[in-house]
Parts: C-alpha cells; sequence; structure tokens
C-alpha cells in the first residue's frame, strides 16, 4: 500500500495522463475503471487490476474498503492518494472514491461469424456505444465487432455508460467489417430506417449478425449491399427514426422474445 501526497509523484501522473488522455491509453494499452460498480464488476469477471487507487477520505467506506483489501489479498498494487490528487483523476461527479488501472482485454477475432453477434459501422457517441454493448450483454450475445471510426470501446465514457458489460461480452475493434460480413456464416441483418420489412415479422430465432450504422449517416452504401437481410422498426409517430441505442436494445429484445415465444 503506498501513499501518494506529491502531484510530482511518477505514478500519479501517469493514473491522470490515462484518466484525461485518449492517446495516452492507446499508447500504453491501459485505461480507467472509475467507481465501484465497474470496479467490483471487473474482479468478479475478469481478475486483478493492475493498479486500485482509493481516495483517502474514502478508503474507510465499506465498499471501498472491502475492494480495496480484496485487492490487496490478490497481490494488487494498492495506492492511496490525498484527496486533491484524487479530485484531478476521477471524472465521476460525486464519485466515492476508488478506481483501478487496467489493461482491456483483448480476443482472438474468429475467422467467421456462426453465432448471434453485432456489428457497429462507425458509431461515434460513446454513450450509445456503451448502451450499446449494455443491451448486447443483456440478451446474452457473445461478440460486438467495432469498425475503424467507431468510438474507443475501453474509453472512462463509454465504460460508464456500459455498466460492466465490457466484462461479458468479447468486444473487437478496429474490425474491416467488409471482410467480416463476406465471410459470415450467418445472415448479416442491416438496420435501415428506409428498408421494406419489419423486425416483427422475420424469422429471429436463428443465430444472426446484428449491422447498426453511424448516428448521421446510417450503414454504408458498401455494407448494405453486403448484408443478406435489411429490416426496420416502424414508427407510429412523427419522428423518423430511433437513437441506435435505442434500436439496437428492440432489435436484441425482439429476438429473445421471438426464442421464447
Amino acid at each position: 500500500m503506498k501513499l501518494i501526497t506529491s502531484r510530482n509523484n511518477v505514478l500519479y501522473r501517469e493514473i491522470r495522463q490515462l484518466a484525461g488522455s485518449a492517446q495516452a491509453r492507446r499508447k500504453s494499452a491501459r485505461t480507467i475503471l472509475d467507481g465501484v460498480h465497474l470496479c467490483q464488476a471487473y474482479l468478479e469477471y475478469i481478475g486483478n487490476p493492475i493498479f486500485c487507487v482509493v481516495n483517502e477520505s474514502s478508503k474507510n467506506q465499506p465498499e471501498i474498503a472491502e475492494i480495496f483489501e480484496a485487492s490487496q489479498v490478490r497481490g494488487v498494487s494498492c495506492i492511496i492518494l490525498r484527496d486533491f490528487l484524487y479530485e484531478t483523476v476521477s471524472q465521476v461527479e460525486e464519485g466515492v472514491g476508488v478506481l483501478f488501472v487496467i489493461e482491456p482485454p483483448v480476443y482472438p477475432v474468429p475467422e467467421k461469424m456462426t453465432q448471434t453477434a453485432v456489428l457497429l459501422d462507425r458509431i461515434q457517441d460513446p454513450g450509445n456505444l456503451g448502451s450499446i454493448l449494455r443491451s448486447a450483454s443483456a440478451a446474452g450475445i457473445g461478440d460486438v465487432f467495432c469498425s475503424r471510426g467507431t468510438a474507443a470501446a475501453w474509453s472512462p465514457r463509454v465504460l460508464r455508460a456500459g455498466m460492466g458489460a465490457h466484462f461479458l461480452v468479447r468486444i473487437h475493434e478496429n474490425i474491416d467489417l467488409e471482410k467480416l460480413v463476406d465471410v459470415s456464416g450467418v445472415p448479416v441483418v442491416a438496420m435501415v430506417p428506409t428498408a421494406k420489412d419489419r423486425i416483427y415479422d422475420f424469422d429471429l430465432r436463428q443465430p444472426l449478425a446484428w449491422l447498426f450504422g453511424h448516428e448521421g449517416q446510417g450503414v454504408s452504401d458498401t455494407l448494405q449491399s453486403k448484408a443478406r437481410v435489411m429490416l426496420k422498426i416502424p414508427h407510429a409517430g412523427k419522428q423518423d427514426s430511433l437513437n441506435v441505442a435505442a434500436c439496437a436494445a428492440v432489435c436484441f429484445f425482439e429476438q429473445l422474445r421471438q426464442k421464447a415465444g
């Protein structure tokens, strides 16, 4: 256990860079988990972080003390930051005072898809990406493939929106979706607002790959041409389209409904 009291401490400066700089996260292949829920989920589903960092004034709070003690028992390097230092690192408003430094897990990319999966074509909003991951996890989907141009899945904002889903699905980043679709072993379903067919009229009980596109531009024309099926969610009101994260949730749980029916 180490107490850090100075802004000039090398380890503190490294943690602060990870919290605030996407470039630092990419270069080091590390990221920050901020908050009790994410840290608990990581310990439960993944394993040991590189560092466990707590706020000095919060270290005796029951939830934080439990995480801190569990990390010590596992041999994790544990750090206490003075309050004024921790406040510059944590990005959670009114956070309770615990974060992990981790290396995001990297999974081998399958040669082709054989089970239900999610393909994300340039989804740029971190909140949307995190929500899609959370819905995919809740629906029991194992793999999420993110194209180049999609928001960094392991950024602090996406992690907070995902609420632990990152540790329950296999996330693959910077994927060439066109090549993946070309060799897919399951039907690829592109969600396109102008499609003729509705998701409710299509047999979703089979494994398939859900394809969702950029918030403004939608699925690229090339990917649309390669998809085996194009579907839409019908609307009753005047709103012309759903938020992509809401669309994904409707699709995943309509598939679950049909499987259960």
